[in-house]
């Protein structure tokens, strides 16, 4: 199953595009040099996600190293973060990323596209809106969750303001991608003191 999270906080099905068949095996190599032409060729985000996501499935069925990472969350932060690939000047960044069972990520946006596959566990998303007034130009609203599991992929748009909370009781992990981040729209979110800081 795969989601897609707007601006809006609305958490909707994302019908995704296959493209050629892709060669077996599907390695990490040949993986970045299809996303660069994707990128290369489309240039609206949404449309991006919707051929990503094949290729991102085909790339963990075929990557076994992928689905066993040898990755614990720092008993201190609660996470762990090992970056796959990432390059000055391009934009694009993989992770593999992993929570302690019960962990909550901060509110945020990522100031790009992005997506999140889980490889184990289950996270919960919360989404949020912006509504601001003239009193508190950075309020937001929550607007729904989403359970993701283990096989799901969800995607976000670069404004897409979400948390996560980590259900059950094992570790989760998950292969994160994103676009290049435009760190002046990074943001992180107080829903009580109705506030932003760049994050």
């Amino acid at each position: 199953m795969f989601y897609f999270v707007s601006e809006s906080g609305i958490c909707e099905n994302l019908p995704v595009i296959s493209g050629e068949k892709l060669r077996k095996p599907y390695r990490l190599f040949r993986f970045l040099t299809d996303l660069e032409n994707l990128l290369e060729q489309e240039q609206d985000d949404y449309k991006r996600l919707q051929a990503i996501c094949p290729l991102v499935v085909h790339l963990l069925q075929s990557s076994l190293w992928l689905q066993l990472p040898e990755l614990e969350p720092d008993p201190e932060l609660g996470w762990a973060v090992q970056t796959l690939y990432e390059e000055p000047f391009f934009p694009l960044t993989i992770q593999l990323v992993a929570w302690r069972a019960g962990e909550v990520s901060p509110i945020h946006n990522h100031g790009a596209w992005g997506l999140v596959a889980v490889i184990q566990g289950q996270e919960k998303n919360s989404f949020w809106r912006r509504q601001p007034t003239s009193e508190f130009p950075d309020r937001i609203i929550p607007v729904g969750d989403r359970l993701i599991e283990e096989g799901q992929i969800i995607t976000f748009s670069a404004s897409a303001i979400h948390s996560i909370e980590i259900t059950g009781s094992e570790t989760a992990i998950s292969l994160n991608l994103y676009g290049a981040t435009q760190y002046d729209r990074r943001w992180q979110f107080d829903p009580i003191q109705h506030r932003a800081e760049l994050f």
